[in-house]
């Protein structure tokens, strides 16, 4: 049986800057890393050298039959300082989006996902009221110079992602995403060293991932819109979204209302936002479900991926169709992924994840495209190297690149635009 998709699908992979780049060391999270009694388990260091391997990796991609890159723009490389922009880092931009369109591959670009420069830590960081102008701002110096090269672009990857860890954090036993330790992220010492190394005090220092109270996430809430507005004021063709990381809420009897707030916590208390947006980028990796004492466990034989998430990859289509009762723009699965040294798992969640998304625009639902997570292993953030998210490996004592069956799997179903069901 064959199932197939609209013949301007979207299909492809996602990287972060900070998680593949290398050495971006005017970052928060480099100053997180190697801050004192840090829980990072590994130096990002290198990474995977993506920031001078970009060329060779994008054709990577596009020999896989791959027709979409998402990737990020690092800000604290573009703005090094409050107002001082790199010409050097906007050319290095350049010629990867250039590169991308030389492969016949379509950009998907992120302006931050997760890490910030150093110096935002100095003026208050994500809580201080000066971000919207600030990151308006940055978006505007590089919309005027690659703009036109930029058909999609998210302004924040994953905005309701600090909620969520708040929520999960108050849930002793669960692991919650991008791999960061409850206990380090409440743990103050660390924080302090951090701070320091940002030059700066605890009291100011407040990083993207503490966005979680009502005035931070007005703040968010109004950088979101300004960026919106420089980017299409500058590129009005250019789609314009944001990210958001959503699992599948399910409930058990007498869990029902309480699914609803976490549904409500988690994704309806940002619609406002998303009004004037574009396209959404949905993002999702499992389910959680809840019963009347909370969050309910998955059963002990259920499988788990290497970040302790249940593999269940009926999740997304579940996700899709939740969304779609809320919005009225096209849907862009811009994250989708499995942490597992077992690649054949990999393979099987791909595969019946699409099988749901088929089913999903068979319904009318108005899904662009699927970018999965993520293109390459890479550094994890707070896991380090440990968890294994890529449809290549990387040898990172030689960089060396190796595709796994997993990426030929998925460049295949994008090379034929159709899911082959055996």
């Amino acid at each position: 049986m064959e199932l197939h998709f609209p013949s301007n699908f979207l299909w492809g992979s996602t990287t972060a800057a900070y998680q593949v780049e290398g050495n971006n060391y005017n970052s928060d999270f480099w100053a997180e890393e190697h801050a004192e009694g840090s829980p990072y388990k590994d130096k990002s260091g290198d990474t995977i050298d993506h920031y001078r391997l970009y060329r060779q990796d994008i054709a990577l991609m596009a020999s896989l039959g791959l027709n979409t890159y998402r990737f990020s723009i690092e800000w604290s490389r573009v703005e090094p300082e409050p107002g001082q922009y790199s010409r050097s880092a906007i050319e290095h931009y350049r010629d990867v989006l250039e590169t991308c369109y030389e492969h016949g591959i379509t950009p998907v670009v992120a302006m931050h996902h997760f890490s910030s420069p150093k110096w935002l830590m100095r003026l208050g960081g994500w809580a201080s009221p000066e971000v919207p102008e600030r990151f308006a701002k940055y978006c505007e110096v590089v919309f005027r110079e690659l703009g036109h090269l930029i058909p999609y672009a998210l302004t924040m990857n994953e905005i309701n992602l600090p909620v969520m860890l708040r929520e999960i954090f108050s849930k002793i036993g669960f692991i919650p995403p991008v791999g960061i330790d409850r206990d380090a992220w409440v743990a103050p010492k660390w924080r302090e060293s951090a701070a320091k190394l940002c030059g700066t005090t605890i009291e100011s220092y407040f990083t993207f991932h503490m966005i979680s109270d009502v005035t931070s996430i007005n703040i968010l809430k109004e950088t979101h819109r300004k960026a919106r507005e420089s980017i299409k004021r500058i590129s009005p063709n250019t789609k314009v979204g944001l990210s958001m990381a959503l699992s599948d809420i399910q409930s058990i009897s007498g869990g029902e209302e309480l699914a609803e707030q976490k549904w409500h916590s988690y994704f309806r208390q940002y619609l406002p936002i998303i009004e004037g947006d574009d396209f959404f980028g949905l993002q999702n990796y499992t389910r959680e479900v809840y019963g009347p004492e909370g969050q309910v466990k998955p059963a002990e034989e259920a499988e788990q991926t290497q970040m302790g998430y249940e593999f269940y990859p009926e999740a997304l289509s579940n996700v899709i169709r939740k969304v779609s009762k809320d919005l009225s723009i096209p849907i862009m699965i811009t994250e989708h992924g499995i942490a597992t040294d077992d690649d054949t798992r990999r393979v099987e969640f791909i595969g019946k994840a699409l099988k749901g998304v088929q089913a999903c625009l068979n319904e009318g639902i108005d899904v662009r495209g699927y970018l999965h997570w993520t293109t390459f292993d890479n550094f994890e953030w707070q896991s380090g190297y440990s968890m294994r998210f890529g449809l290549i490996e990387v040898d990172r004592s030689t960089q060396e690149r190796k595709v796994k069956e997993s990426a030929r799997y998925l460049g295949s179903i994008a090379q034929w635009n159709k899911l082959v069901l055996k």
